[in-house]
């Protein structure tokens, strides 16, 4: 993800590379280049112009120490305001409330339904019983498609195929949550191919009638402004909790990411990174700035290793090796719980790139 942006601001940095102080030149030179960067990638032209000015602002206003080149120092500022930029720090989901009810939204076509599927997963590995509840009156593929979901997770799926009014369907499933001991509903409401008032007026009174403790727009993180305008018209309306960037896999420029939260001022929650269920992570700005710099990201790589590989099953690998009874299964069976982490260009670029270019690597 974020291929092109990545390599731009590289070759940004390039600009001070072999300098050996800061200059208000070369630092214009490099922010001008960092602020076309980000343009490229789709990101709002204020937002854009804004953090560079606080990047150049700050780069100035600092003396460069003998063990840390310009470019060096320029490069962990950016990280910084990236992370800032992006949210600064990671905004959890509320999973308060008996039951708790999370109520998704969002355009036709965004990942919503599946989204859900993979919101149940995570929350189920929290502790909570969790309910998956089809309130997309419109399209019986909506609810098709939720069931399967749930068979494969063997979560339960409530619906109402006969009714036609989503508020009664969502007060419906809370009630039924409460009767047979649920701790988590989580209700997939209708999409359409654009806003229209329509849909607002019914997303907004679900919401009324059943209060979530969480309210999430889901988006498609490859529209770019696109999704940065659509999530700030349901920020409007329904005042929104979190945002959720699906296929951000496929994004390589970043666009929605970076302006979200300057532009709508609602934290990024969670990114999706691939169809599979467990193709879900929580967003954290100071790892994706990272990633965006090509710093890596092994703190998000280790946990992914930590949610496949259990103590027990290393135990027993290790006790396999010791003894040299390590057989090919046992190596096809480490390649399948690899494969379970995610794409393996995703993972690779959880490591940190440039290993021989003193010149880019972030200051310890």
């Amino acid at each position: 993800m974020f291929e092109n942006l990545s390599d731009k601001l590289e070759r940004a940095f390039k600009v001070l590379k072999g300098q050996g102080q800061i200059t208000e030149i070369n630092v214009a030179e490099t922010t001008k280049e960092i602020r076309r960067a980000l343009l490229d990638a789709d990101v709002n032209f204020k937002t854009a112009k804004d953090f560079t000015d606080r990047v150049k602002a700050k780069a100035l206003g600092q003396n460069v120490l003998t063990t840390v080149s310009p470019g060096q120092l320029l490069t962990k500022i950016t990280h910084d305001e990236l992370a800032e930029l992006m949210g600064g720090q990671s905004a959890g989901i509320n999973l308060g409330g008996n039951p708790t009810v999370v109520l998704m939204s969002g355009l036709q076509g965004s990942g919503k339904t599946t989204f859900s599927g993979k919101l149940a997963n995570y929350i189920r590995k929290k502790g909570k019983r969790v309910l998956l509840t089809a309130a997309d009156v419109y399209r019986p593929a909506a609810i098709d498609q939720l069931e399967t979901l749930g068979k494969q997770l063997e979560i339960e799926v409530y619906s109402e195929r006969e009714n036609k009014d989503p508020v009664s369907i969502a007060k419906n499933a809370i009630a039924h949550a409460k009767q047979h001991g649920f701790t988590a509903v989580i209700i997939d409401t209708a999409g359409r191919l654009a806003i229209d008032e329509k849909m607002m007026d019914e997303i907004a009174a679900i919401k009324k009638a059943i209060n979530p403790q969480e309210t999430l727009f889901v988006v498609d993180a490859m529209t770019g402004q696109d999704a940065v305008n659509t999530a700030k018209a349901f920020n409007e309306r329904l005042n929104i909790d979190g945002v959720v960037l699906t296929k951000l896999d496929g994004d390589a420029r970043g666009g929605a990411a970076l302006s979200i939260r300057s532009v709508v001022d609602k934290p990024i929650k969670f990114i999706g990174t691939g169809e599979k269920m467990e193709a879900l992570d929580e967003f954290h700005p100071d790892r994706m700035a990272g990633r965006i710099l090509g710093m890596g990201d092994v703190v998000s790589l280790v946990e992914k290793a930590q949610e496949q590989f259990d103590e027990k099953a290393a135990r027993e690998l290790n006790k396999k090796i010791a003894k040299d009874q390590f057989g090919f299964d046992d190596f096809l069976e480490q390649i399948g719980q690899i494969k379970k982490m995610g794409n393996m260009k995703d993972l690779m670029g959880m490591i940190r790139r440039g290993q021989g270019d003193e010149e880019h690597r972030h200051p310890r």
